[in-house]
Formats: structure tokens, C-alpha cells, sequence
């Protein structure tokens, strides 16, 4: 690779000299000084001293020796996934759920916490402050090495200006959130749709791994779906797409100002607990819905008859979604990870039979972490690796 002769400032010309050589040894996974050289065309004693340095600072790490190539076995280097560390948070129902992660994604310690009921915006960001006050404590991470959190929102986030624009849940509807977080948390702060980073989680570690166009439908408290065409988050010109809850699937109701939509209303979680009440009085909170109809399905035709209902109401969403994005796979997660085989064989079946393509059908593989990686990744994307000399 030729690199163009640097000139001009020193400290300038350093820092890009140290970008290059960072760029090497993210990229090799483990390489030898000499072999920095060789591929940044800089000399061998300025990569030296550039290393030491980097050493020093924490980011470079020595890991052993690698394979002679007629001389003395070269010293490898790698970098410090330790050096720093990224937090995630994401907000679903009642619940918050928190990781500090290494500079590889993996969790380094979690936290999770039912929030008070109905939720109220100042609580919850003081919640969402002693949270990680106790995951820096458990972890033992300092709070200068944190680069910064991703943050999973209920409702329409505005990731440019930094607010949530529909959010009635939270009455965060349009506060500049980010930016009380960050003045809460002092630390830099990405937003997101909570199904968006659920996606951005399965799309780089689990079902989506391989695949440009995913769709990730998730019923939950609401009914939301995360777009991915192309490789490429699809938001929507005021970054409301994959509101799939407002589908009008369902009895049509008159919506209060602020209510959810006719889909969510009648087929999310809450809602099949609201149509089985009278013979799933006892459901344990917790447990899955899904799972308890089908097993009072197999004694009860109303248990088997919702279920029915339910299972042919999700497939009319997901019906929609295919006729208009075509997507290679199609994500079922939240309470449709619980559909049985015999359900899954019966939504393919009706999806063949309205739709010309049916795109394959996976269950969600990352579980509650989804969210958790899809948000520690919105920071690694924001926080290029190169950005990190600034820390220092």
C-alpha cells in the first residue's frame, strides 16, 4: 500500500502516522512491527517509537512471538480490547437492562431492573444513572475510560436532533433527550429505537449475520419491526419506520390521542393477555403467553381458538411487510420466539399461499442480548477506533 509522504505540522503529522499504525493492527487481528512498516511505508524506527508510545498509552498490547522468517521471531502486537469500554441500555415495558462491554462487544457486567409503573422520564434517567454507576463498580472500569452508551428508546426517536417524537410511555415527546442524558451521565450518548438496536444486535452477531435485507419483527409490550435494505438501516424520512404496530390489523378502535395502534392494541402481549383473561387468570408474570396457550390449547377450544387468532393476525402483519420490502429473511423475535413448530409450519404455510415470495422464516437467536449488542455496536460505529488517539 503506498501511503502519500506526510508534511506539514509535527503533532498533526503524528497522530495521522499513529491512526495508520492502529489501522494495521485492528485490522490483522496480530502483526509484527516489521510488518507495520512494510504495509504503512513508514520506517521501521519511527513504528518503534510510534508503538512503545501507544504501549504506554494503554491501546497496544505485545501477545507473543510469531513465525521467523529467517531472522529472530518477531514480537507480535495487538490491540487492547480492554483499554476501554462502551455501556448499552435499553428500555422495554417495565424493564431496563444495562452491560458495560469491552471494545469487542463482549459484556464485561450486566444489570437489570423493573422500573416503576407508569414511568415517568426523571426517574427513569436517575435509574438509568445508578445503573451504571453499579456496572462501573462491578466491572471495575473507570469512568474515564468509558467512550460513551447506546441507548434504546421506546417510541419515535429523532437520532439527528437527539429527541424521542413520540414516546407516551415515557412523556418524552419532543425533549432533547440525548442531551439530558448525556448531561446526566457526562458521557457521549447514542439514541435509537429499542426494536432498532434489537435489530442493529441480531443483524451483526445472530440470525441476520450474512444477509442485506432483514426485516426483525418484534411483539412485545407494542409490535415494532427493524428494516435493514441493502445492508443498510432503512428509518424513513422522519424516522418512523417499522411503527408496524399501527398497522390496522384488528378491530378498529377510535385511538385517544398518545394510545397505541389498532395491531399493538389487540395482538402485542398485553393484548392477547387481555383477550385470555378469562381462562389465563393465573399467568405468572414473566412467563410467555404464547407458551401457556398452547399448552391450554391442547384441553381448551378457547385457548386453541385465540391462538388461531393470534398466530393468523401476526402472519397478516408479516404478509404486509414481505409485499412491500421483500426482505431475504425475515426475524421473528419477542413473544413469536415461543411459537411452536406445528405455528411456525402454519404461518409459512398461509404466507405462501398470499404472498408470490416468501422470505425464510428465523427465530430470533440472541434472546434478551439483542438489544444489549445492537446498542454497544451503535457506539463502536459512532467511535471509530482511529478516534480513540483523541483520548488520550
Amino acid at each position: 500500500m503506498q501511503v502519500p509522504k506526510k508534511t506539514g505540522n509535527s503533532k498533526l503529522v503524528k497522530k495521522l502516522n499513529k491512526e495508520e499504525v492502529l489501522q494495521q493492527v485492528v485490522l490483522h487481528g496480530q502483526i509484527s512491527r516489521a510488518d507495520i512498516s512494510k504495509q504503512t511505508q513508514l520506517s521501521r524506527p519511527c513504528v518503534s517509537a510510534l508503538v512503545d508510545e501507544m504501549i504506554q498509552e494503554g491501546l497496544l498490547q505485545e501477545v507473543g512471538m510469531g513465525d521467523s522468517k529467517g531472522g529472530r521471531k518477531p514480537i507480535l502486537l495487538e490491540y487492547n480490547y480492554q483499554a476501554y469500554a462502551i455501556a448499552g441500555a435499553i428500555f422495554e415495558g417495565s424493564t431496563l437492562d444495562m452491560a458495560i462491554a469491552n471494545m469487542k462487544g463482549e459484556f464485561l457486567a450486566r444489570y437489570r431492573k423493573r422500573l416503576a409503573q407508569p414511568a415517568n422520564g426523571e426517574t427513569v434517567i436517575e435509574d438509568l444513572a445508578a445503573g451504571l454507576d453499579r456496572l462501573l463498580r462491578e466491572s471495575g472500569i473507570p469512568r474515564e475510560r468509558l467512550l460513551g452508551m447506546g441507548v434504546g428508546l421506546q417510541g419515535v426517536t429523532q437520532r439527528g436532533s437527539g429527541t424521542v417524537s413520540f414516546s407516551p410511555s415515557t412523556g418524552w415527546m419532543g425533549s432533547p433527550i440525548q442531551q439530558t442524558i448525556e448531561a446526566r451521565l457526562g458521557l457521549p450518548v447514542i439514541i435509537d429505537n429499542d426494536v432498532n438496536m434489537m435489530t442493529l444486535g441480531e443483524y451483526v452477531r445472530g440470525a441476520g449475520v450474512g444477509h442485506t435485507n432483514v426485516v426483525y419483527m418484534y411483539v412485545g409490550t407494542g409490535i415494532g419491526a427493524g428494516i435493514i435494505l441493502d445492508g443498510q438501516f432503512y428509518r424513513g424520512s422522519r424516522e418512523a419506520a417499522g411503527e408496524i404496530g399501527f398497522m390496522m390489523i384488528g378491530p378498529v378502535h377510535n385511538r385517544p390521542n398518545g394510545a397505541s395502534g389498532v395491531f399493538e392494541t389487540h395482538y402485542s402481549i398485553p393484548g392477547i393477555q387481555e383477550q385470555a383473561k378469562g381462562f389465563l387468570s393465573d399467568l405468572q408474570e414473566g412467563s410467555s403467553v404464547i407458551e401457556e396457550l398452547i399448552r391450554h390449547a391442547k384441553q381448551h377450544a378457547e385457548a386453541k381458538e385465540l391462538l388461531a387468532d393470534v398466530y393468523r393476525h401476526w402472519a397478516y402483519g408479516m404478509a404486509n411487510i414481505i409485499s412491500i420490502l421483500n426482505p431475504e429473511i425475515l426475524i421473528l423475535s419477542g413473544e413469536m420466539v415461543h411459537v411452536d413448530g406445528e405455528g411456525v409450519k402454519q404461518i409459512h404455510e398461509w404466507l405462501r399461499e398470499w404472498v408470490p415470495e416468501v422470505p425464510n422464516l428465523e427465530k430470533a437467536s440472541l434472546g434478551e442480548r439483542a438489544g444489549l449488542i445492537g446498542a454497544v455496536h451503535s457506539v463502536l460505529e459512532a467511535f471509530p477506533f482511529t478516534r480513540l488517539l483523541d483520548k488520550e
